[in-house]
């Protein structure tokens, strides 16, 4: 059986046959009608209900990160460039909700690309992701804002 995303862009690809046009922008167009096709006409069968949720998280998700990444760069060259030292480095051990092999692994790459974290090791049961922070000033405004990181990934992957 075709998955909703291989309809999509099955859809788009006949739209930009339709349109005649093969360009980046006529791509976006095709997906985002198929993706209205698929998510009003087929809401009724599981697989294309979840489907209809998960981009629009998704597309949430890419954004949030997006801002989170820019704003840790941000903070990191201002730490850089100015002459006082703000880094306060330390390890936490940051426990995961995160259960599955493919789940932890893209958590921990999640905050390794932010600047300013790096992921570090994780634990033998699977529980505990070790975390090198830059500005350990508050461990629980850390966690906090760690875990927020978790929980929008995880909505996206589940």
């Amino acid at each position: 059986m075709i998955g909703p995303l291989a309809w999509n862009i099955l859809l788009a690809m006949l739209w930009m046959g339709f349109t005649g046009s093969f360009t980046g922008t006529n791509l976006f167009i095709g997906l985002a009608l198929g993706y209205l096709v698929l998510a009003y006409a087929l809401r009724g069968i599981p697989a294309f209900a979840n489907y209809a949720t998960k981009v629009p998280r998704t597309i949430r998700f890419i954004g949030f990160f997006l801002w989170e990444l820019i704003l840790s760069n941000l903070k990191v060259a201002y730490d850089v460039l100015t002459p006082t030292y703000y880094m306060k480095p330390g390890v936490i051990a940051f426990p995961l909700e995160a259960r599955t092999d493919g789940e932890i692994t893209i958590v921990a790459n999640l905050i390794s690309l932010t600047p300013g974290t790096l992921s570090l090791d994780v634990s033998s049961d699977r529980k505990v992701l070790y975390i090198h922070v830059m500005y350990l000033d508050d461990e629980a405004e850390v966690v906090k804002s760690l875990r927020y990181l978790e929980h929008r990934a995880l909505e996206v992957l589940r």
